[in-house]
């Protein structure tokens, strides 16, 4: 591992067990803080149910430590928004929000903007697909945010199960991580080799730095802020918390690559000469033979929330 990235490695891990809940309500209280919990979601009304309920059981009904906690559904086909409104969460379409500046599909976009319906000075973000996962997540990723001012980005580190169609868990997740991502790091950015996951979808920053960063539409938009958080704030203003195990649902080989594409784009994006669009090519199955089939893959990037008029205050 690269020198800084070791060093990094050592100094800025630590685990969920390191802040406890009283510890953290103390912090906030003392700081003044505003904490907006956001889940971006589509099409996950099977799951966001118990972590929705379960989240505000923990962190508004038994402990005042989110001030909001919001779901962000991206044009859901079926009941994901009436069943998160049911849990207890505020729910907003990202295709209503800021419609002046039109919308995108991808969850980028519904990070993007998030911000213009939150107002919390910390965010976390919180997938809406967690099969294996606990309160814990929230505190463990805010415990960093809330102790240190310098502290500006805190991304989750755990041991990946993924999800089989049967319900079986396999500790072989992070597919794109492990093909793309990390080797994408090792090679442009070798000082951020000792984050765990970088692709972690559970992750905690302070609203001013995220308001800085232009977004990637799609799902580029954790490795974008990884990059430009390290690269603008330097390596020491980001912290990775272990959170143990975590499972989500399963997704096709073919959905990966497309993510796999867009992590790329946003790469290429951070290098000389960024491609202007992009897109996959893919083969189908077709009787005895196959098709061609072709995906677009988004390259669109949101500006700085900071620049745009709209956000909120």
């Amino acid at each position: 591992m690269h020198e800084r990235a070791l060093t990094w490695f050592r100094e800025r891990s630590s685990s969920w067990k390191d802040w406890p809940l009283d510890r953290l309500l103390e912090d906030k209280f003392r700081q003044d803080s505003r904490i907006s919990l956001v889940i971006p979601a589509r099409d996950e009304a099977d799951t966001i149910s118990d972590i929705v309920a379960g989240l505000r059981t923990a962190f508004v009904k038994d402990a005042p430590l989110l001030d909001e906690l919001v779901v962000i559904d991206s044009d859901s086909r079926d009941a994901t928004a009436a069943v998160a409104e049911r849990a207890g969460a505020t729910v907003y379409r990202a295709s209503d929000i800021t419609p002046e500046h039109g919308a995108y599909p991808g969850k980028g976009e519904a990070l993007w903007k998030s911000l213009f319906v939150t107002s919390g000075d910390l965010l976390v973000f919180v997938d809406a697909d967690l099969t294996d996962w606990g309160p814990h997540f929230v505190t463990g990723l805010l415990g960093p945010l809330l102790a240190d001012p310098d502290t500006l980005l805190v991304r989750a580190a755990y041991t990946r199960l993924r999800t089989e169609n049967d319900g079986s868990t396999s500790p072989d997740g992070g597919r794109v991580t492990e093909l793309v991502a990390r080797p994408l790091l090792s090679l442009y950015w070798p000082e951020l080799a000792g984050v765990v996951q970088p692709l972690a979808g559970e992750w905690a920053i302070r609203r001013e730095l995220m308001e800085s960063l232009s977004i990637p539409v799609g799902y580029g938009v954790e490795l974008s802020t990884l990059v430009d958080t390290a690269t603008r704030h330097g390596l020491d203003s980001i912290a990775q918390v272990h959170l143990g195990a975590r499972a989500h649902r399963h997704r096709t080989d073919r959905d990966l690559a497309v993510t796999a594409a867009e992590l790329l784009v946003v790469a290429d994006a951070r290098r000389a000469s960024p491609v202007g669009s992009a897109e996959l090519q893919q083969f189908l199955q077709d009787g005895d033979w196959v098709r061609a089939n072709i995906r677009p893959v988004p390259t669109h990037e949101r500006p700085p929330a900071a620049t745009v008029q709209g956000r909120s205050a």
